[in-house]
Parts: C-alpha cells; sequence; structure tokens
C-alpha cells in the first residue's frame, strides 16, 4: 500500500506485552506538518492525551508520531507523564527535531507505567528501520486485541495527492470516541484552520457513530497530518479533500466494528422519521448499545421486542402504531407489533452483515450508528484481559 509522499514508516517488537510481534510503531514526516487531533472526553485521559492535548493549544507543526500497544500509561500520575516525555525526549534526539514535534499515542491496560528503559533501548533501531513501505507494519504494532491491521487508501482525484488511515480497536468502543487510535496522513498542503474542521466533521460522522460495547476509553486519538509534498490544495478542492478524508475514516471505522472484540456480526442502525436529527442518533445508539439487542444478533434471533424496549426505554413519547422496523428490507414490525412471519428475518440475520431500519413516523430526520453482536467470546476476552 503506497503511502502519501514524504512519510517513512517503522516498527519494533519492544516486549511491552506481546511476544513474536511489533508493539512500538513510529511515523515520520521528512518535513513539518500541519494537523489537528481529536481526543477523548473521557474524565481520565492518559498521558499521551494530555501531551497531545499540550500540543494541539500549542500549534507547534508536527514531524513524527510515536505510537505503543500493551500499555495505556493512563491513570498513573505525573509519573505516566515523566515517562512518556522520557520516551519522547529520546526519540527526538535521535531524529534531530524537538520533542514537541512528536505526538504521542498509546494504547492496552490501564494503570500500568511505561517500561521506559525498555523502550528507549528500542528507539535506534526504530529509527534506523524508517521506509517509506513499512505502514501495515505501524498498523500491527498499534493492535490490541484487534485480529487484523486496519489501513485505508485514497487518492485525491485531480490533484496528485492521497490520503492513508491506520487504526486499532476492537473493544471498549463508543463515541466519544472509542477506545481506538487512528492516524490520518496526506501530502497535501492545507491550513491547520482546515484541517481542524474536516477532521472534527470526519470523526462525527465515522468514529462518532460507532460502538461495540458502549464504553468510552481513556486514550481514544485521531490525528489528521498534512506535510504539503504534493502541493498546496486549491481552496476550490477543499470540499473534495473533506468528502475523500470522510471516506477513509468511515471505512476505518467500518473496519473497527467488524473486528469487535468476539464479534461475528456487523449491524447497521438506521433510525429515520424522527422529530430531530439529535432523536433519531440517540434512539439508534439505545438501540446500538443494547446489550440484549445484540445478544440476539449473536443468536439470530428477531426479537423485535428487545429493539421496542431500547426505543421506549428514553421516553420520547414515540407512538407505538406508528414504528416500523424492517431487517435487510424484511418486515418484523408494523404498527408496534410483530409481523407473524420471522423467518424470513431470520434468515437475514444468519449473515455477516445486515441492517436494521427504524421508521417513528414523527418527522424527516434520520442517523445511523454501526454496531456488532454481543458473544460468549467477548466475554472470554475482557475475563482474560489481564490475566
Amino acid at each position: 500500500m503506497r503511502a502519501p509522499a514524504g512519510y517513512l514508516f517503522s516498527a519494533v517488537e519492544a516486549g511491552i506485552k506481546y511476544r513474536g510481534r511489533p508493539d512500538l510503531g513510529l511515523i515520520y514526516s521528512e518535513v513539518p506538518a500541519t494537523w489537528a487531533g481529536v481526543f477523548t472526553r473521557n474524565d481520565f485521559k492518559a498521558a499521551p492525551v494530555i501531551l497531545g492535548l499540550e500540543r494541539l493549544r500549542s500549534g507547534s507543526p508536527a514531524r513524527a508520531i510515536l505510537v505503543n500497544s500493551g500499555c495505556a500509561n493512563a491513570c498513573t500520575g505525573s509519573e505516566g507523564l515523566s515517562d512518556a516525555q522520557k520516551v519522547l525526549k529520546s526519540l527526538a534526539d535521535l531524529l534531530r527535531i524537538s520533542p514537541e514535534e512528536i505526538l504521542p499515542a498509546s494504547t492496552g491496560v490501564i494503570g500500568t507505567r511505561l517500561p521506559v528503559e525498555r523502550l528507549t533501548s528500542c528507539l535506534p533501531d526504530l529509527v534506523s528501520g524508517l521506509s517509506p513501505d513499512r505502514a501495515p507494519l505501524v498498523a500491527r504494532a498499534m493492535m490490541t486485541t484487534d485480529t487484523f491491521p486496519k489501513l485505508v487508501r485514497r487518492d485525491l482525484p485531480g490533484t496528485g495527492a492521497s490520503i492513508l488511515g491506520l487504526a486499532k480497536g476492537a473493544g471498549m468502543i463508543s463515541p466519544n470516541m472509542a477506545t481506538m487510535l487512528a492516524f490520518v496522513l496526506t501530502d497535501a498542503g492545507l491550513p491547520t484552520e482546515v484541517l481542524r474542521e474536516s477532521l472534527r466533521q470526519a470523526v462525527d460522522s465515522s468514529f462518532n457513530r460507532i460502538t461495540v460495547d458502549g464504553d468510552t476509553s481513556t486514550n481514544d486519538t485521531v490525528y489528521l497530518l498534512a506535510n504539503g509534498r504534493a502541493g498546496k490544495l486549491d481552496r476550490k478542492v477543499w470540499p473534495a479533500f473533506q468528502e475523500v478524508l470522510t471516506e477513509v475514516c468511515r471505512e476505518l471505522a467500518y473496519l473497527i466494528v467488524k473486528d469487535g472484540e468476539g464479534a461475528t456480526k456487523t449491524v447497521r442502525i438506521l433510525v429515520e422519521g424522527a422529530p430531530s436529527p439529535e432523536a433519531a442518533e440517540e434512539l439508534a445508539r439505545a438501540v446500538a448499545d443494547s446489550p440484549l439487542v445484540k445478544t440476539a444478533f449473536f443468536g439470530e434471533d428477531p426479537n423485535w421486542g428487545r429493539i421496542l424496549v431500547a426505543l421506549g426505554k428514553l421516553g420520547r413519547g414515540l407512538e407505538p402504531e406508528r414504528v416500523e422496523i424492517f431487517i435487510d428490507g424484511v418486515p418484523l414490525v408494523r404498527g408496534g407489533r410483530g409481523v407473524p412471519e420471522e423467518e424470513a428475518a431470520r434468515k437475514r440475520l444468519a449473515r455477516p452483515e445486515f441492517s436494521v431500519r427504524i421508521h417513528l413516523g414523527q418527522g424527516s430526520a434520520s442517523a445511523e450508528v454501526l454496531t456488532c453482536d454481543l458473544s460468549y467470546e467477548y466475554v472470554r476476552i475482557n475475563a482474560e484481559y489481564r490475566t
């Protein structure tokens, strides 16, 4: 997968938690890049998130992203901040740049400190291994319970520029944003203010519209870098950039849900006929997050009563006689009551991907949320996560 011009990648095995695979990754821009970032809204922000926010406020350019898996460096107090700063300082010295030009990201177990000496001893090999062809290795180094690396690349038509996105995430997934990291790189040249607004819009319609288990992490981070190696984008092309950026983020978000911990189904929940976009999104999330609904998906059971309960628990004044529910276009509920023939819907639920369309009959607003089922394997993975 060809990377945008001017970006180099490297990954090494530091042995933080996992064995036999890379767990420390580096993305390096050969020239200073403008950048934007979006971070978790969890009150217990990890040390790399705190440092990333500081860099965002300072407005300094970015030259690199350093990411590790196996240790979230979250809830580690001032020591966690000091640990991260030591590693970033050592890397900055090797790259001959300022530590403030390195954007940090971590994922893994909460409450454990970074193995600073082990990481710093790996940094020379990490830097010497930089190559334009090693983005897949970085995507693999980001993984925790993920089962496959997640990369998406798109060209910007008529510009010679491209966008590459890398992401990780499989559990503790729910806005705002999710237990996820995503790094989006472009060789287009764009002002910082444009990047920030573009990223906000893209995240709102992608990473903020997914859920695996309803939990928001301490470490969620999305970075967008633009190094300008393919030239500055004309203002007329900015809408096209927004469209392609959103497409990349949506595809990465889809891959995160598809790879949800223990997931066997990927499900699109679409609520239509709502009185407002906010109501549509809230109702879609209620269905997408419901453990009862998600376990019914796993069991391939068209238990429409669980969907109605998830909708009704919000107390939004829904009118049962107007509610309709369809599974891949097959009617399951009409007038707030089940359709007698459920077998056709059951067959749709046996598919690895399907949609649930809910029509409320109360307006013209709609919203979509991407979710997955909840399986025995999800419980096993999370019961054994630290053991």
